[in-house]
């Protein structure tokens, strides 16, 4: 056990043990402690004059997925606190301490302790580049390098945040029409499957002939009762498929992604969205002092379109060429003009950043703007569509009835 504990010590593991004594004056005190194992602790509190009473190690394990919005709060809370002077090492014990999420505590403990080795913050954060992408790194690298850590880990805050709130916007204004139709189609298959064969049998004994629109609600009935598992393992099996390609292929992603870009409606909020999130990334890496040129690697990606990632490389060569950023965005030919114009005014008066923030929240309001105007168009659309075919059902259904009722 003491072979194992050394081994894991001199190995620089550390977990965090949560322990329970008394003082020298007999008072109950609890905290916790980094160590490589329980009787590291123990002797640590007992140097400390502390009656050791329970050592635990913390449990890390379960837990949910570290999501983009996790990151977005650990930057905010970090950023505010280096603001009020709070040390570094100090800020990651508040902010671990205070998560909800063992994972997030696991992943700021693993990098407090990177830190307290003498790591930088920002190769700290690159060890894990699952939750840090190159854009975080590079912004707290040139935080760290000009002494201005904490005004660009608010940048940062600022940046996650209002990509997040586009993101949600968008996945707001996408999920009721989808649920909708899901809802609708669960309906349809209902009455398919369960009620239109009740009517079969009772039209049967009729003994006269059907009408048309009966007669062909009947055969797709028959065609859901014989093959509804064909029919839900065929749309769920597809929609897997289909998701799981987009998520894995990169030429489905380039063409999925030019696609939703010329999609009536939805086209023109998807490219509102991608300009916001390119122009914002821009303006954050400019401002925080990055050279434009390596700014734009993260540019492209953080956009969410493949579009403007492939245009976005296309400008990086012009410029490494001597082109002006505003010519090399021109000949692109995806920017709207606005941008080109706020982009040319930056580089003349040399405020970029600002002029490029300014493009960004123009066209985040737009995003805002277009997922209001698109509820409220869809919800009309949608009430007729539903209506359309729930009531071409019922009507087909009662046609024999009311043709039975005139003969009689």
């Amino acid at each position: 056990m003491a072979t194992a504990t050394a081994a894991g010590a001199k190995a620089g593991k550390e977990f965090v043990f949560e322990w329970e004594g008394k003082d020298k004056n007999g008072k109950l005190v609890r905290g916790e402690m980094r160590a490589g194992g329980e009787a590291m602790v123990s002797a640590s509190l007992r140097r400390q004059g502390i009656l050791v009473q329970k050592v635990r190690k913390r449990r890390t394990s379960g837990g949910s997925s570290i999501k983009q919005r996790d990151i977005a709060i650990f930057t905010r809370q970090l950023a505010t606190m280096m603001r009020a002077g709070v040390p570094l090492l100090q800020s990651f014990d508040i902010v671990a301490r205070g998560s909800t999420n063992p994972r997030v505590t696991k992943l700021l403990t693993d990098i407090r302790s990177d830190v307290e080795t003498g790591t930088s913050l920002a190769a700290s954060f690159r060890k894990h580049p699952l939750h840090f992408d190159a854009l975080y790194c590079n912004l707290v690298e040139a935080g760290e390098a000009a002494g201005i850590l904490e005004t660009l880990l608010d940048r940062l805050a600022v940046y996650q945040e209002k990509t997040l709130e586009i993101k949600s916007k968008i996945k707001s204004a996408l999920i009721y029409p989808v649920a909708v139709l899901v809802v609708a189609f669960v309906v349809v298959a209902v009455i398919m499957i369960f009620v239109i064969p009740a009517f079969k049998e009772v039209f049967s004994s009729f003994g006269a002939d059907l009408p048309a629109p009966t007669l062909v609600v009947m055969a797709i009935s028959e065609v859901f009762v014989a093959y509804w598992w064909l029919i839900f393992g065929s749309i769920g099996f597809g929609t897997y498929f289909f998701f799981q390609t987009w998520k894995r292929s990169e030429r489905m992603q380039k063409t999925m992604d030019r696609l939703l870009l010329k999609v009536p409606i939805f086209g023109d909020l998807v490219n509102k969205s991608a300009v916001a999130r390119w122009t914002r990334t821009l303006s954050t890496m400019f401002a925080a002092g990055v050279p434009l040129v390596e700014a734009l690697d993260s540019v492209g990606g953080a956009s969410g379109n493949a579009v403007y990632a492939e245009a976005t490389e296309q400008i990086q060569k012009d410029i490494t060429t001597g082109t002006a950023l505003t010519t090399a965005m021109q000949t692109s030919g995806i920017f709207p003009t606005m941008v080109l114009q706020m982009a040319a005014i930056g580089e003349e008066s040399g405020s970029l950043d600002h002029m490029l923030g300014k493009a960004a929240e123009f066209y985040e309001n737009e995003v805002d703007e277009a997922v209001k105007g698109l509820s409220s168009l869809l919800e009309p659309i949608i009430i007729v569509v539903l209506g359309t075919i729930i009531g071409g059902i019922v009507v087909s259904m009662y046609l024999p009835i009311f043709k039975l009722g005139q003969v009689v």
